[in-house]
């Protein structure tokens, strides 16, 4: 069974004291003596209470909040599926707080003790990259706490996800790839412990097996999600003996760290190698040759993902994963001639 937020008047039931002498025991008030305070605290540490800062300067009209935690605020997807929320979020007179973890499990770890503290309705999140230990959600399950997941998720048997379909979308984009003659396609993407990645990764391969393109592993770069990594895994790849003529790139930092390691081995876009990343940004249009993009509808994303959760915050205790379709959109840098 779930637990539901420990209240004062939990903590008062089990002590069989009243209320207020819980409440000044919080306090340190004198009012209360050592020993009794000494209970009501290890007590409260215990059944994991959190006091409410804003239950005593907004009893009447206490806000109605959610959280939000993403792994990476400046990139676009991630503003998107924010702004997604936002906007599903104002519509039924609830307000967001939002949390970036900048890809780290220990600071994604310390935003849902603050959301905690804050005594958020609910929270939205997305993975970190480096989050393999998920304690953390598995005391939001057990606490009764209403989240949903967004693009990179786990526990999905315990909470409702919203998802792309990544693998139809990487099996399409390969195999466009491989309809305009690439033969030799790489695809670089983040860490294998994100299912986000495996999804994609997954579609891609796929691609091959179905056209009977051999597979080589020298091809498949699964790494950290950052610009200078990932450009240096792509320069290396294009400067090896048996260079890549295409590549399949998993997110929009390295969708560009791959485009620009291109252009600095001096090589043409698609001529010598054709490029197709997964990125919501409008400034796929923008760049020289024009991108190739697998873009996610993010915007929406965030609307499913705050739709589910406030149906769970309403009491809807069912487990749901949505998927929402992403769209290839065709540019310069993959039509090979």
């Amino acid at each position: 069974m779930k637990q539901h937020r420990t209240s004062l008047k939990d903590l008062a039931d089990k002590l069989g004291v009243s209320i207020a002498t819980v409440s000044r025991a919080l306090r340190d008030s004198h009012e209360v003596g050592e020993a009794m305070t000494a209970r009501v605290k290890a007590l409260a540490k215990q059944m994991n209470y959190r006091p409410n800062p804003f239950a005593q300067s907004l009893r009447k009209e206490a806000p109605k909040v959610i959280g939000v935690i993403v792994p990476n605020l400046v990139t676009h997807y991630f503003a998107a599926v924010l702004d997604g929320v936002e906007d599903y979020a104002s519509k039924k007179g609830y307000s967001v707080i939002s949390a970036n973890s900048h890809e780290s499990h220990l600071r994604e770890d310390r935003a849902i003790d603050n959301f905690l503290d804050m005594h958020v309705e609910g929270i939205i999140a997305c993975l970190a990259q480096d989050t393999v230990d998920y304690s953390h959600y598995e005391m939001l399950h057990k606490m009764g706490e209403p989240l949903v997941f967004f693009g990179r998720t786990c526990l999905e048997d315990k909470f409702s996800t919203v998802v792309a379909n990544g693998d139809v979308a990487a099996q399409e984009a390969t195999q466009h790839l491989i309809d305009k003659g690439s033969r030799r396609i790489a695809f670089i993407g983040g860490p294998n412990t994100l299912n986000m990645v495996r999804r994609r990764k997954h579609g891609y391969l796929q691609a091959l097996r179905e056209n009977r393109i051999p597979i080589d592993r020298s091809l498949v770069i699964c790494d950290k999600i950052d610009f200078d990594i990932a450009r240096s895994h792509t320069v290396e790849l294009l400067k090896s003996e048996h260079r890549p003529d295409a590549i399949l790139a998993f997110n929009d930092i390295i969708t560009y760290a791959a485009f620009d390691a291109i252009k600095s081995c001096e090589l043409h876009i698609p001529e010598d190698v054709a490029i197709i990343g997964f990125t919501d940004g409008d400034s796929a249009a923008f760049v020289t040759p024009k991108l190739s993009a697998i873009m996610d509808q993010a915007h929406e994303t965030g609307c499913k993902a705050c739709q589910l959760l406030l149906e769970n915050i309403a009491g809807e205790s069912g487990v749901r994963q949505e998927v929402v379709p992403m769209i290839l959109k065709i540019r310069e840098s993959s039509e090979k001639q």
